[in-house]
């Protein structure tokens, strides 16, 4: 497989980019090479600058769950783009959007849309410590919410800690106002709500954990998390910027049957565009400007282009049903996985998000359960796949994603490029 035009793009971005990159996980440290250069995409698969063609399953990291370039979706952001790129002023498609996340989505009575998912999270913290009065948030050890200062923090020793920095830049003062418990844990997170909960602003996880590898939680646990922060009047924050509006129509509280108090979205809700929105109970959202004193703003919120993909893109999901169709397909897919893998790793899958862990003990439900010679294994599996067209994400701990567009021919594709690359990688 020839990559020279790839190749000679990626160090021309090393003289003009922090590693010839704009994200770190494309760099390609984890997994060894240099990244590839796309040039276009269509369904299932792109194809890269030098002319290969790669079934692609990072789908962008969650937003395309139609696929590439869906017809319905490129009609609607070139006619949204005829019109005008950006207004700076409220659009019709912001209501039509606005509508459906409100109606689909357990308990949320007011959205915001903002540009991604990390503002998302950045401004609904705000807010959760404006309404409490209160200034700690509780988060998760291997739960990732954006790159805001807040939540770039990792677990200390003990069962429950405040939070130390795990990125420079972020001042220990604010780092120590965000305490971290373990997942899957109830006794360290009793423990947490005991010692800080009268100071605690909010609660916030992910339902579905999907950006440490995919670390399905008990519904027990999340039922247990929800009634302490009832118990102790803190906000319950569900980060459901990879699982809204994927894994069903409302997101995992509808799976769970758990409704917080607020919420974050981003991704399938911008269709391939930068898209991101928090939303929640109104008395709490109506503390956000101009109704109340949390102040949060951005000049291209509500943009006409990106609420014009995400509009489309969630009309043809409840329009197709799409996502019975997608949990039909995904647990044919974990199936043909599982057959392949032959007890030499796991498949961990919720509807379309699925995670390859290349170990053979039970997969785990909290970060530090990670072994880590699964992602030496990934690494050379990576790059083997790659090699025989097959996309997979350039870290270990990142999911992998399918969309209504991958197909029958994808899978076997698959199932044989993942024969061979693991007869090469493992044996």
């Amino acid at each position: 497989m020839q990559r020279a035009t790839s190749e000679a793009l990626y160090q021309r971005a090393c003289q003009l980019l922090p590693a010839g990159v704009n994200s770190p996980v494309r760099a390609f440290r984890a997994v060894g090479g240099t990244p590839v250069f796309y040039r276009s995409a269509k369904g299932s698969r792109f194809t890269d600058v030098d002319g290969n063609t790669f079934v692609d399953y990072v789908m962008s990291w969650g937003p395309l769950i139609l696929g590439h370039a869906h017809p319905e979706v490129v009609e609607a952001v070139t006619r949204a783009a005829g019109d005008g790129l950006s207004f700076g002023a409220p659009c019709p498609a912001e209501v039509a959007l606005a509508e459906k996340v409100v109606a689909w989505y357990p308990g949320c009575e007011l959205v915001r849309f903002v540009s991604s998912g990390t503002e998302a999270v950045m401004a609904t913290i705000r807010l959760a410590r404006g309404y409490t009065g209160k200034p700690r948030i509780l988060k998760f050890e291997g739960c990732y919410h954006g790159h805001c200062d807040a939540l770039l923090v990792k677990a200390g020793s003990g069962l429950a800690t405040f939070g130390t920095p795990s990125s420079a830049g972020v001042p220990g003062p604010l780092a120590e106002l965000t305490v971290v418990v373990p997942l899957d844990d109830e006794a360290s997170l009793e423990q947490a709500f005991l010692k800080h909960g009268e100071e605690l602003a909010a609660a916030i996880i992910e339902p579905i954990p999907a950006n440490a590898g995919l670390l399905l939680q008990r519904r027990s646990f999340l039922e247990k998390l929800a009634s302490l922060c009832r118990k102790h009047q803190v906000l319950l924050i569900f980060d459901e910027v990879i699982s809204g509006f994927r894994v069903a129509k409302g997101g995992a509280a509808q799976l769970f049957g758990i409704t917080p108090d607020l919420v974050t979205f981003g991704k399938v809700i911008g269709g391939g565009m930068p898209v991101g929105a928090f939303g929640g109970r109104r008395e709490v959202m109506e503390q956000v400007a101009p109704l109340g004193p949390v102040y949060q703003a951005g000049t291209l919120s509500g943009n006409p282009v990106a609420m014009a993909a995400g509009l489309a893109t969630l009309q043809v999901l409840e329009r197709e049903r799409a996502w019975e169709r997608l949990e039909v397909v995904g647990a044919q897919w974990e199936q043909a996985l599982r057959d392949v893998l032959q007890g030499r790793g796991q498949v961990v899958r919720v509807g379309s998000i699925f995670w390859l862990y290349l170990d053979p003990s039970p997969a785990p439900r909290r970060f530090d359960a990670l072994v880590p010679q699964a992602a030496e294994r990934y690494r050379g599996l990576h790059r083997a796949l790659l090699e025989r067209g097959v996309y997979l994400a350039p870290s270990a701990f990142e999911v992998g994603f399918l969309s209504t567009a991958h197909s029958a021919e994808d899978l076997s594709l698959t199932v044989e490029a993942l024969a061979e690359a693991l007869r090469e990688v493992l044996s």
